[in-house]
């Protein structure tokens, strides 16, 4: 089976995450792979990885250099199935896939990916895809969103994550638990939050230590947020980095602040490599939360969550349980992962889903 994955957003998010191992194993599993997306990290990683990337400007939407230049790509790499990420990648990609008889596949990241528009309804009527759901939180939402959809044209299949091969060792060292935050530096995603409760469990005399990876929109608020709480020099801000494993690996605690989501790539990675998570109850996350990590999902009704109220009581059980109750939610965390969202078994479900639509389509007559 050949498989072209689309992508034209320009900025990092987890669907690209998601890309780049689906992409990855598929192709290690024997099935060809190429990638169409814009310049910039993307590109580099994905070739990085060894796979196929061809870096383009795609321009405006239903652009017809653009659809001609995938019936060429198409054809020239025996494509079978199309999966496009955002609306534009459906309206140059997904547009020559139908003209080439080939299923497209519409990988959606959050519930109002999609919007009930005129444009969207054409699209998706001249197109058909089938959508690829992480969760059945983002199906739903989906559903209560765009009204032309039905439920069977939505499958769901978990984010894979390659899990570490044995389950976290103890830590050997009695310093202060290292925390570490992974997603975009924008509002939403509560780091401010955060910071609020740090603050107050710094004032009652608990020590740890932040590492914050990622770029974003908030970063000078934070930093200033964090000299005016008086716990910068706990902080340590690290910006965009392309190897974020390097830091979960150092780190004891993953925390996820964010006051919305679907099924973030972030926490399954973290989860992966058996840190003990600590997030708030939001989106796809109690699908593959485990029963024994609950005191560590935190409720956003509960205080004023833009004080941190809600993250305090969790954040305060990570840093102060004693180091065999610690060891034991890790291990919670990373059996979790092998359990609900290993990578080799869900690209085993991804591989199977995908061939499916290939054979389905082989048997029908091009338009």
């Amino acid at each position: 089976m050949n498989v072209c994955f689309v992508n034209s957003t320009r900025r990092w998010g987890g669907v690209k995450t998601w890309t780049l191992d689906a992409a990855a194993r598929l192709q290690a599993m024997g099935h060809g792979v190429s990638i169409v997306c814009r310049e910039g990290t993307f590109a580099d990683a994905s070739a990085a990885r060894g796979l196929n990337v061809s870096a383009r400007r795609f321009g405006l939407d239903y652009s017809p250099l653009m659809i001609a230049f995938f019936l060429h790509h198409f054809k020239m790499h025996g494509v079978q199935v199309v999966v496009c990420n955002v609306g534009k990648d459906l309206r140059t990609a997904g547009v020559a896939a139908r003209l080439a008889g080939l299923p497209v596949v519409h990988r959606v990241g959050l519930p109002r990916d999609m919007r009930d528009t005129l444009k969207v309804r054409l699209t998706h009527r001249f197109v058909r895809p089938r959508l690829l759901s992480p969760c059945e939180f983002i199906k739903n939402g989906m559903l209560a969103e765009v009204s032309f959809l039905a439920p069977e044209e939505i499958t769901v299949i978990r984010t894979g994550k390659e899990c570490a091969a044995a389950p976290p060792a103890p830590r050997d060292h009695d310093g202060p638990r290292r925390l570490v935050v992974t997603s975009q530096l924008n509002p939403d995603k509560g780091h401010a939050d955060l910071l609020h409760a740090l603050a107050a469990l710094a004032g009652e005399g608990l020590d740890y230590r932040l590492d914050v990876v990622g770029e974003g929109s908030s970063e000078h608020a934070l930093r200033e947020l964090g000299r005016s709480l008086g716990i910068d020099d706990r902080l340590t801000f690290h910006g965009f980095q392309s190897n974020v494993r390097a830091f979960l690996e150092r780190a004891d605690v993953f925390v996820l602040p964010s006051r919305s989501e679907g099924l973030p790539n972030t926490l399954l990675e973290a989860m992966a490599f058996g840190l003990l998570p600590v997030a708030r109850d939001v989106g796809g996350l109690r699908e593959v939360w485990p029963t024994a990590l609950a005191p560590f999902l935190a409720d956003p009704k509960q205080g004023d969550s833009l004080r941190g109220d809600d993250l305090r009581e969790p954040l305060r059980q990570a840093l102060t349980c004693d180091p065999e109750k610690f060891a034991k939610h890790r291990l919670a965390a990373w059996r979790a992962c092998r359990e609900n969202f290993d990578l080799k078994t869900q690209s085993k479900r991804l591989a199977d889903w995908l061939s499916q639509l290939a054979g389905q389509s082989a048997h029908k007559p091009k338009p």
